[in-house]
């Protein structure tokens, strides 16, 4: 490949986010969008204008004759590693949505295959990109906070029966996995992004009002310690009433305190630390509860950066597949502490 050639992309799932996803290839300048994945009928879809072929099983597009440099998994959350291994062993780059996985045991298969074939894997984790993680993984980074005393990350959401519809995977265990798998896991990727990895975990999981919607838990109190020392807890919803509440995520340290909130962490609340003044941040899109291409799914554009900048040898995966699995090592552990 040379630093001329465009990447080919084909993207499996065409629900919003693998819309998205096939958007935001169409609209890079280095990027081909050569074919879609659903089993769904086209006329059901709403893809007409992407004006690429449509194959109702990755299977059948792995047999065709499209030549195809990258495949992105954006299908439900429970098919996520088969796909990948699938496309893997047909000696295609992987991007996958969050979570990789469902399990580390599933995630570290996918990871020693991509290993195995030398072909890179992309765990999709765009809340990164946002202004104000930037920014406080700078502050962290730079160390001007000192020691980590607490993190308390919040999380709150109102998912009701216009989210889990019966003809959807959303709130099937097999292919949903949970509230934290689902709704969730970009704020533990952004806690172990900035602390690490955590241990001494203690979960209290309850389901307020899901009990017809779900097979799973829609609230939660957990606790921890952070293997690099302070501790923390994570309180999640989905059953606030109507619409979204906040994500936000308190980090109490030894040379002052920080509050970063908002639907999806997009916003600075409070920085009071020691000889430092807050820089301005560009904006960040605030998100609406169900809309798709608001909030973490604006960012979607960088994750297709990086894949072309990798492939062209241009910059190193901002993702990587072990941080991928870390959360879903984490979730794991959560779910499993559990009284």
């Amino acid at each position: 490949m040379t630093t001329r050639d465009k990447i080919k992309f084909a993207v499996v799932g065409c629900g919003h986010i693998g819309k998205r996803h096939a958007e935001m290839i169409t609209r890079n300048e280095e990027c081909d969008l050569v074919a879609l994945i659903d089993n769904k009928e086209s006329s059901l879809l709403e893809i007409e204008h992407f004006n690429v072929p449509l194959f109702r099983s990755l299977e059948e597009f792995l047999t065709s004759e499209i030549d195809t440099d990258v495949v992105n998994i954006a299908s439900p959350n429970g098919f996520h590693a088969d796909q990948a291994l699938m496309c893997l062993e047909a000696r295609k780059h992987v991007v996958v949505e969050k979570p990789m996985a469902l399990t580390k045991n599933d995630a570290e298969r996918v990871i020693f295959k991509a290993l195995n074939v030398h072909k890179h894997l992309f765990a999709v984790m765009q809340n990164r990109y946002s202004p104000p993680s930037v920014w406080i993984k700078d502050l962290i980074d730079s160390n001007k906070l000192g020691k980590i005393f607490m993190v308390q990350l919040n999380c709150y959401w109102n998912r009701d029966d216009r989210y889990y519809k019966p003809e959807s995977w959303h709130g099937k265990k097999d292919l949903d996995g949970g509230t934290l798998f689902t709704q969730f896991s970009h704020f533990i990727d952004i806690m172990y992004w900035l602390f690490g990895d955590i241990e001494n975990i203690s979960s209290r999981l309850n389901d307020f009002n899901h009990k017809d919607l779900t097979d799973f838990e829609d609230s939660g109190f957990v606790s921890f310690d952070f293997v690099n020392g302070g501790m923390g807890a994570i309180n999640y919803s989905t059953s606030v009433w109507n619409q979204n509440l906040e994500s936000s995520m308190t980090i109490i340290a030894e040379n002052g305190s920080v509050k970063i909130g908002g639907q999806y962490m997009n916003e600075v609340d409070y920085c009071h630390v020691e000889n430092y003044n807050m820089p301005k941040l560009a904006p960040t899109n605030p998100g609406n509860d169900y809309g798709a291409y608001k909030g973490s799914a604006a960012n979607h554009h960088y994750i297709i950066e990086n894949v072309v900048d990798v492939l062209k040898g241009r910059a190193s995966i901002t993702t990587n597949a072990l941080e991928g699995l870390k959360v879903v090592d984490i979730i794991e552990r959560i779910y499993k502490s559990a009284i």
